[in-house]
């Protein structure tokens, strides 16, 4: 597939590329930032939702930190390790996206910003073109969802990150930064649940940094992943757990790869909790609880049916792995 053309910009700081885009918003243009390039990069081959600009970070210094409680947008998938410093939570869900290749070139920031995938969506012009347009490809024709028919108001693309959950179990906050300048708040806040928004980055905001308090670098836990293939592919499920060791009351739990965003579960926790924690009756009833919470819609390689069967086995998988 042939790139479409576009103007690549290369600031050098973080106050270079906020001026850069609060331009290009003054003169009406539209753009996209770029990190690693292993998500933004192939969906401009296919031609979804390309821009003339794109603005990259990669030259940009001190973007890249790495240690136990910041993290830069620019650090790579495949220096996530406890060597570094980095939560053994996000180290072990880092290891498991894409192959080795593609955590050599991805980004955390870039991750956290994954664009939502569909199988209407993720297709070539042509292929779109025959059958019918997608609703978010293909804006401004006035195209349905595909997959859930007769509305042309909400997508339900589904995000499909491995490290969104495990940060978001840690209690972890993202610094987004912009023309307008830094803002701070929960990483599980960050999303919003449309396939198109996708999150609440303001026009010309880019993920700055994950910032992890004492309290968040002093949990444990684990993740569990459902995909197709072991050495590839997007998760067609995700659940992190983690908690305070000793501490069954600071249990949390999030899932990934279901809906338009990944998510806590605090009521389902709460509800749990308040009926007094009793091992391995808790915890499958926690596992049927966040079963039931999710949503999953036929986007994807798997079965909805499948997928929601499967977030309680993978939850009664990271609960007692984590309790060990």
């Amino acid at each position: 597939m042939l790139m479409p053309p576009f103007t690549l910009h290369n600031p050098t700081t973080v106050e270079e590329a906020c001026s850069l885009a609060g331009v290009l918003l003054g003169k009406g243009e539209e753009f996209d930032w770029v990190a690693g390039g292993t998500d933004l990069l192939p969906n401009y081959k296919w031609h979804l939702n390309p821009k003339p600009h794109v603005i990259s970070l990669a030259r940009i210094e001190g973007v890249d930190t790495l240690s136990l409680h910041e993290i830069g947008c620019m650090a790579r998938l495949a220096d996530l390790t406890v060597e570094n410093g980095i939560h053994p939570l996000i180290v072990e869900a880092a290891s498991k996206v894409a192959s080795s290749l593609v955590r050599r070139n991805a980004t955390l920031g870039g991750n956290l910003c994954l664009d939502t995938r569909c199988f209407w969506y993720n297709q070539g012009e042509l292929w779109r073109r025959s059958i019918d347009w997608c609703h978010k490809a293909d804006c401004g024709t006035g195209a349905d969802c595909r997959v859930i028919p007769n509305q042309n108001t909400l997508c339900v693309a589904t995000y499909q990150g491995d490290i969104a959950p495990t940060l978001m179990v840690l209690g972890a906050e993202v610094h987004l930064i912009g023309p307008n300048g830094l803002r701070t708040l929960p990483l599980a806040e960050f999303y919003q649940l449309d396939g198109m928004t996708k999150n609440i980055l303001k026009k010309g905001e880019f993920l700055l940094k994950v910032t992890l308090s004492k309290e968040g670098a002093a949990r444990m836990g684990s993740y569990q992943k459902l995909r197709v293939r072991d050495s590839w592919d997007f998760p067609e499920a995700g659940v992190a757990a983690s908690w305070i060791p000793g501490d069954v009351n600071s249990l949390q739990i999030a899932t990934t790869a279901l809906e338009s965003i990944p998510r806590c579960h605090p009521e389902e926790v709460a509800a749990v909790l308040e009926e007094g924690w009793d091992g391995m009756v808790s915890v499958k009833a926690l596992a049927a609880a966040v079963r039931k919470s999710v949503q999953p819609v036929n986007n994807t390689s798997l079965p909805p049916r499948y997928r929601k069967s499967m977030v309680r086995v993978l939850t009664k998988r990271a609960v007692q792995k984590m309790l060990e």
